[in-house]
């Protein structure tokens, strides 16, 4: 029998789990409390209890090469960061092509996600639904994919701001912003300095009388566009990787913070992080490009935490008082939890949930049940759901198994205790993810992860690109379960997606001449790893060297 798997909610991660799903053979049915698909990146005027809620502006803070699905590249055309609605409309490309919609139950909400009496022979779980007419439904799943995300309950911290009750003015959470319109020549305070923070800070201050961005610990502050004028996060990719993980991490901190600084000096604009200990990986960075020339034009003045409210007045840290203060948002995040399941099956604590690589519940009798996007990546999240998704099934079907319950709490253990050295006590940092990490770790357990070195000797074009290329979703469907034919030109045109959005008007300047220096470097070190893997061989190699030379010759750029 085919097994059927109940996919709770239809955003990004729920559809990568219908596909997923389909790939291996199995039965998804998603249950979307809305009546759309899109998730976070659906726009609504009014937000929905219990959901996250973008504002009309939104822009993505990760280019469209890295946040795709592995095997369905977005559109050349697409501007590399994308604007809410064409994210949306990539979903639904997406959604028509593999033809998901069928599967998914719009308008229903999941009440109860229990076990059967029969869990430790079965797996199976009991799904209690109700639609939008009260109409309430009981079912039965061999497995649960729940993907409803991080962003699901405002964080809204009054107690932590005497004098709130006083304030005269109007104070709401980000998720309730909508535009800045209303706002016009009014003065503003918005507290928190993540990526929410601060654009709607720069938006508010083009219409706002003055914007006030408070912080309690300081930022360092990304641009969206990077060296010469390319998305900052194509450079995220392998080399940057190895890197992170042999040099020292004061010594890598101390390098990408004199980059930043060298863009602006993060102390003369008070955004540097006042505890010396906090370092650039320290913390979740902030992404925002506009956020120094605001400060620089003096729209927007950075302040510390609020020390209290009196009535329209709001009291700094450092002593400072402002009067007549119009509004208030408090960017402070979200908590998430999963009232349908029972405390002992997921337990969420301070935003912390103990799961094995951030999917599996460690101590179930059967692995049938999967939370796929409870993850906090400096990159797009996507193609991480999308991975987990692959993973999932690849367990709920038999084809992998999870290692023994201690060897998972102690997997658990370790990456909690990793997190707590590395980064500031925050309820902001409890899944936190290190991209290329993250990803090739989940990989190398689905039998996907790229091997390169094979790659740079028996295709040493695309070895070349996926070694020192960003490192793109598409890298994972080169070999094992989910193979995709069109995975290899995918990459080796990546850059030419990059490039087709911006080529707007023609332009004659004559192109620069390209340098063969990287070129001949690379290919010596492709040849001394092939004496290096064939040195048993070497001596029929030097009586007959052409075969191995003209394989790797066919396999360079064509100059």
């Amino acid at each position: 029998m085919t097994r059927r798997v109940a996919v709770v909610g239809g955003g990004s991660s729920g559809l990568a789990c219908i596909k997923s799903c389909l790939d291996e053979g199995l039965e998804p049915v998603c249950f979307e409390s809305s009546d759309d698909i899109g998730g976070l990146w659906r726009f609504k005027e009014n937000p929905e209890p219990d959901r996250a809620s973008i504002y009309h502006s939104v822009i993505i803070n990760t280019s469209k090469e890295m946040m795709c699905f592995s095997d369905f590249p977005i559109p050349a055309h697409f501007p590399n960061f994308m604007h809410n609605s064409l994210i949306m409309d990539y979903f639904r490309m997406y959604d028509d092509h593999f033809q998901l919609t069928k599967h998914i139950r719009f308008n229903t909400k999941v009440l109860q996600v229990k076990q059967r009496s029969d869990f430790s022979h079965s797996g199976q779980w009991d799904v209690e639904t109700e639609n939008k007419d009260g109409k309430k439904e009981k079912h039965i799943f061999d497995a649960v994919m729940i993907c409803i995300g991080h962003h699901c309950h405002p964080n809204l911290p009054l107690h932590d701001f005497p004098g709130i009750d006083t304030f005269k003015g109007t104070y709401f959470h980000s998720r309730d912003y909508k535009t800045p319109e209303e706002w016009r020549n009014k003065k503003v305070v918005v507290i928190g300095i993540g990526n929410s923070g601060g654009d709607l800070a720069v938006e508010l201050s083009r219409v706002a009388k003055q914007v006030y961005l408070s912080t309690r610990r300081g930022a360092w502050i990304l641009n969206r566009v990077g060296d010469n004028g390319l998305p900052l996060d194509l450079s995220f990719d392998r080399t940057l990787n190895f890197f992170w993980k042999i040099l020292p991490y004061g010594f890598f901190c101390s390098l990408g913070e004199r980059r930043l600084n060298q863009r602006f000096d993060h102390s003369l604009y008070n955004l540097q992080p006042k505890n010396v200990t906090l370092r650039l990986m320290s913390q979740h960075p902030t992404v925002n490009d506009e956020l120094p020339n605001r400060i620089l034009s003096g729209t927007i003045q950075v302040k510390p935490n609020i020390r209290r409210f009196q009535g329209s007045s709001v009291e700094f840290d450092d002593g400072s008082v402002v009067e007549d203060i119009d509004l208030v948002v408090f960017a402070t995040g979200y908590r998430f939890s999963f009232p349908f399941l029972a405390s002992h099956v997921v337990s969420v604590s301070e935003n912390k949930a103990s799961l094995y690589k951030y999917v599996f519940p460690p101590e179930l009798d059967r692995p049938t049940l999967a939370i796929i996007g409870l993850v906090q990546p400096l990159g797009a999240i996507m193609p991480i759901s999308e991975m987990q998704a692959r993973w999932a099934t690849r367990v709920f079907k038999g084809c992998i198994k999870l290692p023994s319950v201690a060897a998972m709490l102690k997997d658990i253990q370790c990456k909690q205790e990793a997190m707590t050295k590395r980064y500031v006590s925050s309820n902001r940092h409890t899944i936190q993810v290190d991209y290329v990490t993250y990803m090739d770790e989940i990989a190398e357990l689905v039998g996907v992860r790229p091997r390169i070195w094979r790659l740079l000797l028996t295709d040493p074009r695309l070895g070349l690109n996926v070694m020192f290329g960003p490192c793109t979703p598409y890298q994972y469907r080169l070999r094992g379960p989910g193979k995709w034919a069109g995975a290899r030109q995918a990459i080796l045109t990546q850059w030419e997606r990059v490039a087709q959005p911006m080529q707007t008007r023609p332009c004659n300047d004559p192109k620069p001449k390209r340098s063969f220096k990287w070129l001949l470097v690379l290919s010596a070190a492709v040849v001394g790893l092939a004496v290096l893997v064939y040195r048993n061989n070497l001596p029929a190699f030097v009586q007959d060297p052409t075969a191995l030379l003209d394989k790797m010759k066919q396999y360079l750029p064509a100059q």
